[in-house]
């Protein structure tokens, strides 16, 4: 992943709730799934059993202001009559849980066996000590630890792993906006396709994974019954500040509720941020509904987050720069195009300046979450007006302290452990990659560079700047995010 190192101890114990096991290097979840168990009922949560939606926000005090900055339009909301934008992150959909197994074997090739496999999986719920949360919960829980002000919009069902999934984000402070309708839930609860959806995380005797899923079984979106945006999905539309989507979201919603919500979002100022993740290119080669709702999220979107492969996948263009100049050449609204390049760094791609941050050097034990911490700070930087390379460092530093951890969910990077890295300023500088990087003929009017012990100052096309001369600043501006975090709590 984009913020971890190539220091990698793959056969360190990992810890899930208190269990210990070896896990390998594992990638980003390739898709999410529909819970396989039998429903085990709780009492009605009123998460989902509301009337429309129940938004259910903690008491928590924005450490960003309301209006909106970086070049978004939330200048705009008063003359709407919008209603303050007390949440700072929403995300849309992608809310699963991970249950991560040893297993004798991985699930066969051949389809009609990997469904036996599954079933047998399924048969009865694994121990709670191998569930974490997982999906755009990461985005939420790492945002949340950043001081900022967080909801997940999505469908929870109402079995054990529903009333796990809203007992996580209870516990890390961050509201729960559910998707059903009423009369839609009370219906249809018992049925698979308003279960929670699962991720299976398998890891077998030689440490090789694999990812096993009711979703790859079927040509519909998870939860294809919702058909609209509800009230009040609407409502925390309205009061954040960023809305974030990404390319799993298509497993389970529409393309119509998808490009719906973003458009929404666009109505009422909400910036909205788009990770297409390996999801882009199916997208891209998808059904005419996908390719239109991702052609308008590339469009539409004020941020666009994507991998280099991600990035030349969806332009053609090889060198990650020109490939997001091509992005925002094509776009209508969009600021920033973030491209992610792995154990190199960060770039930050706007229409008249490029910003690089190299990563922090950690030894990774895990980078599953390590994309969507990073997402988290980059949202961080965007609510708080931050310079762009500042921004960046945040960002490999919240993603390569998740990648220290096991997992994603719960463990991704805590408070402490970014600042620590902050602290010690320990990048993997490789001015070869960026000089070689930037000897095409770029078209930008300003180029920086985060060193580790540059002094501040152009050098040639670039302008360099020293971590120690901005380390400083981070760690007040996280200080600060900690302390509002703390009383809001």
């Amino acid at each position: 992943m984009h913020n971890s190192t190539i220091t990698l101890n793959s056969k360190s114990p990992c810890r899930y709730n208190g269990h210990f096991f070896s896990l390998p290097f594992f990638p980003q979840n390739p898709r999410l799934t529909v819970s396989l168990f039998p429903s085990v009922y709780r009492s009605r949560s009123v998460f989902n059993l509301a009337k429309g939606v129940q938004i259910s926000v903690p008491k928590h005090t924005p450490c960003s202001t309301s209006k909106f900055v970086n070049g978004a339009a939330g200048d705009r909301t008063a003359s709407r009559g919008v209603n303050l934008k007390d949440i700072d992150v929403a995300t849309l959909g992608n809310l699963c849980v991970d249950i991560v197994l040893n297993v004798p074997q991985l699930p066969p090739a051949n389809k009609d066996d990997r469904k036996a496999y599954m079933d047998r999986l399924a048969s009865s719920p694994p121990d709670k000590k191998y569930w974490e949360a997982g999906g755009n919960c990461n985005v939420a829980i790492a945002a949340a630890r950043l001081g900022l002000h967080c909801a997940a919009i999505g469908h929870v069902g109402s079995e054990i792993y529903g009333g796990f999934l809203l007992d996580v984000l209870r516990d890390e402070g961050i509201g729960m906006v559910g998707m059903s309708e009423e009369t839609d839930f009370l219906d249809n609860a018992a049925t698979a396709s308003y279960e929670t959806l699962l991720c299976w995380v398998l890891v077998d005797p030689l440490q090789r994974h694999g990812f096993c899923s009711r979703a790859d079984f079927s040509k519909e979106p998870a939860f294809s019954w919702l058909s609209k945006l509800s009230g009040g999905v609407k409502t925390a539309i309205k009061q954040s500040k960023i809305l974030f989507c990404n390319g799993y979201d298509f497993d389970e919603l529409s393309p119509s509720v998808i490009v719906s919500a973003v458009e929404y979002a666009i109505e009422v100022g909400t910036a909205v941020f788009f990770d297409p993740g390996p999801r882009g290119r199916s997208l891209s080669a998808g059904t005419p509904e996908e390719q239109r709702a991702l052609k308008q999220l590339l469009l539409m979107s004020n941020v666009l987050l994507l991998t280099s492969d991600e990035a030349e996948t969806l332009t053609g263009i090889e060198n990650p720069i020109l490939a997001g100049q091509q992005l925002l050449k094509q776009s209508v609204r969009t600021k920033w195009v973030i491209i992610k390049m792995g154990p190199k760094g960060s770039i930050l791609i706007t229409k008249t300046s490029i910003s690089c941050a190299p990563t922090f050097k950690v030894d990774v034990v895990d980078t599953v979450g390590c994309g969507d911490s990073f997402v988290a700070a980059i949202a961080f930087g965007f609510i708080n007006n931050l310079p762009m390379v500042k921004t960046l460092a945040i960002a490999n530093a919240v993603g390569a302290a998740t990648a220290t951890g096991c997992g994603a969910g719960r463990n991704v990077a805590t408070l402490e452990k970014v600042k620590q890295l902050m602290r010690e300023s320990n990048l993997n500088d490789d001015d070869t990659f960026w000089n070689e990087l930037f000897s095409q003929n770029l078209d930008a009017e300003e180029v920086t560079i985060l060193s580790k012990t540059v002094i501040n100052g152009s050098n040639k096309r670039l302008n360099h700047v020293s971590m120690q001369s901005i380390v400083s600043e981070l760690l007040s501006k996280l200080e600060s995010a900690s302390l509002g975090a703390k009383v809001s709590s």
